[in-house]
């Protein structure tokens, strides 16, 4: 195998002999062989909505599908099995459809590839990827942003997905998503075509996580200061991790009145800031645990029934996979998938009956608490009071310090990072990164707290609407401000909003803790030149170039 789109590669380089996120071999053939039939629908996508014909059933289908390919979310050969017939499925009916409007076509090898089901996937999706990765040997340059494109447009793809369970839908987006995917295939695109085309990634994202933003926002009001329990209370518990908003609710929904508390965990951290499911669900108590890497721990304490809704799952442990469920795109070979209830919907049932057959907890836990949902909302509804203190000179500087965490002991460079920076500074917060730090008491400038926690990785839009507006408010570009970027990466989500502030044009991002594998020297060398992103140092080196920028 090779894989290289996530951050904790086998030495920074790419993993090969398995996964360092738990991926077999196996898998990431045939999500390799997935991918690559997803990249043949999508020129037979793109003619159907040419002409006019409907690819709503698709386009959502492509999303989901995709997003099963990021790391952490499914390990199960079977479901990539079943992927790659439905796509090959909708790939055959929209040609007869194209057929039957009278526009016959003459369409490119890929977009006629069929496995053959009497073989191996698995040695069909290693034989793909082989092809894929011989591009690398031509122009490495251009294959490392090839690369970025195809991680970033699964980053888009999630964000869809999240946002089309909110109703929340923009044809466009999906359009682009089907051109991305078939310029992977197209040999005659130069190295500033690439470029062109990583940049609208991101600009394409910027649009999904406003979706996004506006799904949650309209259904659940925007975000208020909260202060979220991480102590539990005695009785029957359901713990809910990944990113699903939705599916959160659901389960709230279901175990109303069933004598059970639901707690968060991970990412759902700041679910805890939505008015409306504060005021809904009494039910809905704290959080539990930290980050995604840490459930292995949190998840084995835990004595009730675990609900895991996106990525950020791992290869589960003995001790408790009885007591894990999945939700829609994640899955593990033998692990409870919660089954769709007749109403489309995702049924909690055989999650409720194991939390009330567990003992839940029989203690009572000590006090403690952390605030969230500093979202844009919260914050700019006290802007003035931020741009009084900045012209007062009681602000010094904003720090963004967010992204995703991991298990690598060099990200405790996040941590000490926020203990160095200085007590007339801000730190804004979201993403799991966060769990570096989110407990910690950094205490307040004039009422305003000096730790603000923005949100879940799918809230970067509030972030960047914040960022714009205070640029705005003192008459100054987004890279004038005295803000800093400080971020962490891991997954494909990440590469989106990384590609969607380049749009942007915002620059000084440091990013670590290592650089993507991806990014060859020549690119990372153009991308420092243009937007001055780099590495990140030690804190004290960052923090002081930061403070001297102003």
């Amino acid at each position: 195998m090779f894989c290289e789109q996530c951050e904790q590669t086998a030495s920074g380089n790419g993993c090969h002999q398995w996964g360092a996120c738990g991926k077999s071999p196996e898998v990431n053939a045939v999500q390799d062989l997935s991918m690559y039939v997803l990249r043949g629908l999508a020129p037979v996508a793109l003619r159907a909505r040419e002409l006019g014909i409907s690819t709503t059933e698709v386009d959502r289908f492509t999303c989901e599908a995709i997003f099963a390919t990021m790391t952490n979310v499914n390990f199960d050969r079977d479901r990539f099995s079943n992927d790659i017939r439905r796509a090959i499925a909708y790939r055959e009916d929209i040609k007869a459809q194209i057929q039957q409007a009278g526009a016959p076509e003459t369409w490119l090898p890929i977009s006629c590839y069929e496995p053959d089901y009497n073989e191996s996937l698995v040695s069909q999706g290693q034989e793909i990827s082989l092809q894929f990765l011989s591009q690398g040997q031509g122009n490495v340059d251009i294959f490392s942003l090839k690369l970025t494109v195809l991680y970033g447009i699964k980053g888009v793809a999630s964000y869809a997905f999240h946002a089309m369970e909110m109703g929340q839908e923009d044809g466009a987006v999906y359009q682009f998503i089907y051109e991305a995917l078939a310029a992977l295939e197209r040999q005659n695109i130069t190295l500033n075509g690439w470029v062109a085309i990583a940049l609208k990634v991101g600009e394409i994202n910027l649009r999904t996580m406003e979706l996004l933003d506006a799904g949650h926002t309209s259904t659940y009001g925007h975000p208020t200061p909260t202060p979220v329990p991480l102590n539990h209370k005695t009785g029957k518990a359901i713990l809910v991790s990944g990113h699903d908003i939705p599916q959160l609710e659901a389960i709230l929904t279901q175990t109303v009145g069933k004598g059970i508390t639901v707690y968060t965990h991970g990412e759902l951290l700041p679910a805890h800031g939505y008015p409306r499911l504060k005021e809904t669900y009494p039910h809905l108590h704290g959080h539990y645990g930290t980050a995604w890497q840490n459930q292995t721990k949190d998840f084995a304490k835990f004595p009730g029934a675990i609900i895991i809704t996106t990525n950020c799952l791992m290869p589960p442990h003995d001790n408790y996979e009885h007591k894990l469920f999945s939700v829609g795109p994640v899955g593990y070979p033998g692990l409870n998938a919660i089954p769709m209830g007749a109403d489309g919907h995702p049924d909690f049932t055989p999650a409720i009956n194991k939390a009330l057959e567990l003992p839940g907890f029989t203690e009572e836990d000590a006090p403690r608490q952390v605030m969230t949902g500093f979202a844009r909302n919260a914050v700019l509804g006290v802007a003035d009071k931020v741009i009084e203190a900045v012209k007062a000179g009681q602000i010094r500087h904003f720090f963004l310090v967010g992204g995703c965490d991991g298990a690598k002991p060099d990200r405790n460079y996040y941590t000490e990072f926020v203990e160095k920076v200085p007590e007339d500074c801000i730190v804004l917060t979201l993403a799991c990164g966060k769990f570096r730090f989110f407990d910690k008491d950094l205490g307040n400038i004039g009422g305003i707290p000096r730790l603000l926690d923005v949100g879940q990785c799918n809230d970067a839009y509030s972030a960047i609407q914040i960022a714009i507006a205070l640029a705005n408010a003192f008459g100054v570009g987004v890279n004038e401000l005295p803000l800093s970027m400080i971020l962490s990466w891991y997954e494909q989500k990440a590469v989106a909003v990384l590609l969607t502030l380049l749009y942007l044009g915002i620059q000084d991002i440091r990013l670590g803790p290592t650089l993507p594998a991806f990014i060859s020297p020549n690119v990372m060398s153009l991308l420092s030149q243009t937007y001055k992103l780099k590495p990140i140092a030690t804190p004290d080196e960052d923090l002081a170039a930061c403070l001297a920028k102003g």
